[in-house]
């Protein structure tokens, strides 16, 4: 296998990146604009809430030292699911969560977690749906709060240090 793909909505895709960045498995993240019905949409055309996009991150991870279930497990510790277009200050439908599977695979192991989440959680807005389209953000996007360490997050450090400490935990089976 070696590598597999999964795409987060998580807000604000700065922070989301920096989230997944940092947990042991992750090959390569990038920030970009999914399933909406612009092609090849700017940030400041989807910034109007007329494309449909969702700021979203690629994920590529080796499943071989990180499950699924640890990457969407990071993902709930940094966003609430409760609300819909929103995540912190952050208001507008680019803001939506959402998470946006390539295979059946990875479609089955969301689909258990979700079910999950919805029993914890009223209301439930998370998106779950297969990735329709996904185009790489602009240049100056991509690892913004590496190049930008003061900058904006809607995620807390609390939040980050939850995220860094899945690191030292153990793989559950899928």
């Amino acid at each position: 296998m070696g590598r597999k793909e999964i795409y987060f909505a998580g807000g604000c895709f700065w922070g989301t990146e920096k989230v997944f960045q940092s947990l042991n498995g992750v090959l390569e993240t990038k920030v970009g604009y999914a399933n909406g019905h612009v092609a090849d949409p700017s940030y400041e055309l989807v910034k109007t809430h007329t494309t449909g996009h969702r700021e979203t991150v690629r994920v590529i991870y080796d499943p071989e030292r990180i499950s699924l279930r640890k990457l969407l497990k990071a993902f709930f510790l940094c966003i609430d699911p409760t609300v819909k277009d929103r995540q912190g200050e952050d208001i507008g439908s680019q803001y939506q969560t959402g998470v946006y599977y390539t295979d059946d695979e990875s479609r089955r192991i969301a689909e258990r977690i979700f079910e999950e989440k919805r029993k914890e959680y009223d209301p439930f807005c998370v998106e779950l749906c297969p990735l329709d389209c996904f185009y790489l953000a602009e240049e100056y996007h991509q690892n913004y709060l590496i190049k930008n360490p003061g900058g904006y997050c809607h995620i807390t450090r609390v939040e980050y240090e939850a995220v860094q400490k899945l690191n030292l935990e153990p793989e559950e089976d899928e």
